[in-house]
């Protein structure tokens, strides 16, 4: 990795396609920094996009173009990538939430920080970061 890098949760890919907000800051910073998923979060955004997008009465086509967009600009990590972190994961995360763990399995893999929301990820000794926050790794000399 040539330059500073993060790993998306899911929940971070879907915000990147409802709001502005997200993917500006993915977008602004694809140059001088790594944007990486594992590959499953792309299926769970693909997954859970359609209804989210029928509740809020948003087209369904150019919402998903617009995360199929997102993948020329953040790296998804195949399994074979972050497996060999799997139990090393399920033990930092599996009491608050088991299917999270290629997401540690990522950050643990890569040696970065987490964007996301999801508050199960604190306390799994691992850096995360929310959009409230992320400006200040993104942009700063923060490592």
């Amino acid at each position: 990795m040539s330059h500073k890098a993060i790993v998306l949760d899911a929940n971070i890919l879907i915000r990147a396609v409802l709001g502005k907000r997200v993917r500006d800051l993915i977008e602004n910073h694809a140059a001088s920094v790594d944007f990486f998923t594992p590959d499953v979060a792309f299926e769970d955004a693909r997954r859970y996009l359609p209804a989210i997008l029928k509740k809020r009465g948003i087209a369904g086509a150019p919402a998903l173009a617009v995360l199929e967009g997102l993948g020329q600009i953040i790296h998804s990590l195949p399994e074979e990538y972050y497996s060999a972190f799997q139990s090393q994961s399920l033990h930092r995360i599996a009491v608050r939430d088991p299917d999270d763990w290629p997401i540690v399995a990522c950050s643990l893999a890569l040696n970065c920080p987490v964007w996301t929301e999801d508050t199960d990820f604190f306390g799994a000794g691992i850096a995360t970061w929310t959009t409230n926050r992320v400006e200040y790794y993104l942009s700063a000399e923060v490592r």
